[in-house]
């Protein structure tokens, strides 16, 4: 992969139209969410991760950075729950997108957008797409991952457009002021907050596949700098533009920005255009599949090849070199996890258990990986090393971008325990989402030790 395939890879993999919904549906304090998350984990985040990734330019990120600072175990269990947290992410995501393809009907797919089994069948069918282009290979797979950048973006501008238009002929119906754009502390924004923290995720899933890309040590940085100022502008430019077009109470935390897309053009009599851009997103949201799907089965692989999973996660498919069996135990899994989700739950309450189970599981590597540029920079190859593109700033600046990042990522996990202000069983849904995410570390634990004992007799 070259420049142009790293960026719009980052795009697909970081950009998200339903988290303007999201932030849309949170209300105008969503604004000022957008900013204090991008200058206090985005920046940072993104400065760890070309430090690191041009330090250590191997297949594994995370796992390899974790495992670099803090010996095999912590490896271990950053690379662990850096994979194991795509399958509660992957059924979010695949609903999420779903629902947004509903609307390629324009405005009766509102409808069809809270059915399940229509739901359901399309995550379904999507999660197969992504899986077979990904084993296939990255020559061909890369193509829907660029074609997700672009099909995320395009959407997204159509949004400001309409937004900018309707303004013009027909103002905004919602108020902005400086007062109630600051964040409102309700239980509802606390939850939201690792979510809007979650949004900025992703930089670093390209640095996982470092050894497919031309020049890592080049390519990631500028790819990492490029597509993270074009994803946070997009994000609080965004998230005016779904206001201006519909009221917070009315959006839709998934779908809202075709919601919004439709409503303005029928307002502006383009109604072709909310069409458009949900077959727009169809492609841009598998594309995002995709690029998770092809850069988190990296990690696995990785990690199987160390022995600490078992070895048949190492092997590499004979005619497409590509980590087949880590590609098709993930996407087994995620379907499974998909299907249980639905149980008892309703659609949206389902959908926020995943989404809260995945951030608390993804943000526990992010931890190691915060702390483990600061550790690794005592190491003289830091100094040494001509290629490193290093953190800004000297001392002060790596301790305050990792610092950051770290205590940013903690807030997030805790904040992630508190359940939404509208859920109806606060109680069972705090149960499900500990007991899901413990069962998950603590088995992840287990291989450990098992591969760990096999290792050892084996020496």
């Amino acid at each position: 992969m070259g420049f142009w395939d790293v960026l719009l890879f980052n795009i697909a993999t970081v950009l998200g139209p339903r988290w303007i919904a999201a932030a849309g549906h949170n209300g105008t304090s969503s604004i000022s969410l957008w900013v204090i998350a991008a200058v206090f984990f985005f920046v940072p985040g993104a400065f760890v991760i070309n430090e690191l990734s041009s330090r250590f330019p191997e297949e594994g990120g995370l796992y390899v950075w974790a495992k670099e600072a803090f010996g095999d175990f912590h490896g271990f269990v950053a690379g662990w729950t850096y994979w194991i947290y795509t399958v509660f992410y992957f059924p979010g995501l695949l609903l999420a997108s779903a629902s947004m393809s509903a609307y390629i009907l324009g405005g009766a797919g509102a409808k069809l957008a809270e059915d399940r089994s229509f739901l359901i069948i399309v995550s379904l069918a999507m999660l197969l797409v992504a899986v077979l282009l990904n084993i296939i290979g990255l020559n061909i797979g890369k193509w829907l991952q660029n074609a997700g950048g672009v099909g995320t973006y395009l959407p997204l501008l159509m949004l400001v457009g309409v937004a900018g238009l309707v303004y013009l002929k027909h103002g905004s119906v919602t108020h902005f002021t400086a007062a109630n754009m600051l964040p409102a502390w309700n239980w509802d924004t606390v939850n939201f907050w690792s979510q809007i923290a979650f949004a900025f995720t992703g930089l670093e899933l390209v640095s996982a596949m470092s050894e497919e890309v031309r020049n890592p040590r080049r390519t990631l940085p500028r790819a990492v700098f490029g597509a993270g100022a074009l994803i946070a502008l997009m994000y609080i430019v965004g998230t005016f533009a779904i206001l201006t077009l519909v009221p917070a109470p009315d959006l839709d935390p998934t779908s809202g920005v075709f919601h919004a897309i439709t409503i303005g053009s029928v307002a502006l009599k383009i109604g072709f255009l909310g069409i458009l851009a949900a077959l727009l997103v169809t492609v841009g949201n598998a594309g995002g599949v995709g690029s998770t799907v092809a850069g988190i089965a990296r990690v696995p692989f990785v990690v199987g090849i160390d022995r600490y999973l078992p070895a048949a996660f190492g092997k590499i498919h004979p005619r497409w070199k590509t980590p087949y069996v880590s590609i098709l135990v993930q996407a087994g899994v995620s379907g499974a996890i998909l299907l249980v989700s639905q149980i008892s739950e309703t659609t949206r309450g389902a959908y926020q258990f995943l989404i809260d189970a995945a951030i608390i599981l993804y943000f526990i590597p992010f931890l190691y990986m915060f702390l483990a540029v600061i550790k690794l920079a005592k190491r003289k190859d830091r100094s040494e090393n001509e290629h490193a593109v290093l953190i800004p700033g000297g001392k002060l600046g790596l301790w305050l971008s990792g610092g950051l990042g770290f205590v940013v990522v903690l807030i997030g996990i805790f904040v992630s325990l508190v359940p939404p202000g509208d859920s109806s069983n606060k109680v069972g849904f705090e149960l499900k989402l500990v007991g899901g995410t413990l069962a998950s570390i603590l088995l992840g634990l287990v291989l450990y030790w098992r591969g760990a004992r096999a290792k050892k007799a084996v020496a």
